[in-house]
């Protein structure tokens, strides 16, 4: 894992094409802004996780595990 420190208002680079901002630092809560093409989905991981189990659900029910 790489581990990078930010400031507010810095941000990150992820190829070329997805940029995360710091947006706000309050406490122990950072904001985050993502900028992404449409094409690459962007969730919080828990929400991802859970479209991921609901796909593997209908796959089940389908046959198409």
């Amino acid at each position: 894992m790489l581990v990078l420190s930010r400031q507010k208002d810095e941000s990150i680079m992820i190829g070329d094409e997805v940029e995360i901002t710091i947006v706000d630092v309050r406490g122990d809560k950072v904001r985050l802004g993502i900028n992404a093409p449409k094409s690459i989905a962007v969730h919080r991981k828990e929400i991802y996780l859970a479209i991921q189990k609901e796909k593997g659900e209908q796959a089940a029910h389908t046959g198409n595990v």
